[in-house]
C-alpha cells in the first residue's frame, strides 16, 4: 500500500478559531469532516480530522472507502470498536511492533477524527503526542536514524 497524501492545507487559511462557509466541496470523500461535508464549515479542525483518517489508514492498511464500510459503519467506528481488544487483527504490525504504540495511535487519531469538531485535539497537541509516542514507546535502537542535515 502506497499513501497519497493530497486535500491538506485548506483550513490552514483560518486561525484556531475561525471558520467560513464554503459552497463548493473540495476535499475527498473518506477523509473530509462531516461538517465539511454537510455544512461547507471550513477551519484548521478539517485538518485534523483528515490527519486522524490518514493515520488510520496507515496503520490499518484499510481506506475509509473500502467496501467493507458501505453499510454505515466508517473506518473510524470500526477502529473505536476495535479498541483495544482487537485492534491488533487489522493493523499492519509490520511497521509497529509494540501494542502499547499502535493502540496510542489508534486512540489519538480517533481523538483527531472526533465527529464533533470542538472535541477535536489541535494539530500542535497532535504533534506533541505523536512525538512523545515514539520517546517512550518504540525504543531507539528501532528507529530509523535520521538524515544529517545539509
Amino acid at each position: 500500500m502506497v499513501a497519497h497524501v493530497c486535500d491538506f492545507g485548506i483550513g490552514k487559511l483560518f486561525g484556531d478559531s475561525e471558520a467560513t462557509i464554503q459552497t463548493k466541496t473540495l476535499a475527498t470523500i473518506g477523509y473530509m469532516a462531516p461538517e465539511y461535508g454537510m455544512d461547507g464549515v471550513v477551519s484548521t479542525k478539517i485538518e485534523v480530522y483528515s490527519f486522524g483518517i490518514m493515520l488510520m489508514e496507515t496503520f490499518t492498511r484499510r481506506k475509509p472507502t473500502d467496501a467493507m464500510f458501505d453499510g454505515g459503519i466508517s473506518l473510524a467506528s470500526w477502529v473505536k470498536v476495535s479498541l483495544p481488544s482487537n485492534m491488533l487483527n487489522g493493523l499492519n504490525r509490520n511497521s509497529i511492533n509494540e501494542e502499547k504504540c499502535l493502540i496510542s495511535i489508534m486512540e489519538l487519531a480517533l481523538q483527531c477524527a472526533h465527529e464533533l469538531p470542538e472535541e477535536r485535539i489541535n494539530m500542535i497537541e497532535t504533534s506533541a503526542r505523536l512525538k512523545k509516542i515514539r520517546t517512550i514507546l518504540l525504543p531507539t535502537n528501532r528507529r530509523r536514524p535520521q538524515r544529517p542535515q545539509c
